[in-house]
C-alpha cells in the first residue's frame, strides 16, 4: 500500500466517479484504476462498486476511508517536521517593483 493509491483511493471516493478523480489527481484514468485494483488486490477486498456510470463505496471502502485520511495527513505532519528540523522551508515569496524599475 503506498501513499500515492491512497490518495487516488481518496479522490475517488469523494468524486464517486474514475474519470473526475483522475482528473483532480491529474493522472491519467487507467493509471488511476490500475492502481485502486492493485489496492484492492493487496487489502484483499473491493474497495468500490463500478456500475455503469457510477461508482458506490463498498464497507471495506468506508472502512478505509478514515484510516487513509489519517494516513495521508500524518505523511503531511512527518514532511513538515522533518523539513523544520533540516531547515528547509516552502513558501511563497512576492516580489514588488515600482514601474520605473
Amino acid at each position: 500500500m503506498t501513499l500515492q493509491q491512497l490518495r487516488y483511493f481518496l479522490a475517488v471516493a469523494r468524486a464517486l466517479h474514475f474519470t473526475k478523480a483522475a482528473e483532480a489527481v491529474k493522472v491519467a484514468q487507467s493509471s488511476l484504476s490500475n492502481q485502486i485494483r492493485a489496492l484492492e488486490a493487496e487489502l484483499g477486498a473491493e474497495l468500490f462498486v463500478r456500475a455503469r456510470g457510477s461508482v458506490l463505496i463498498t464497507p471495506a471502502g468506508e472502512a478505509l476511508l478514515p484510516i487513509a485520511t489519517r494516513m495521508l495527513a500524518d505523511a503531511d505532519v512527518a514532511r513538515r517536521e522533518v523539513a523544520d528540523v533540516v531547515g528547509v522551508h516552502g513558501g511563497l515569496v512576492r516580489l514588488g517593483a515600482p514601474p520605473s524599475a
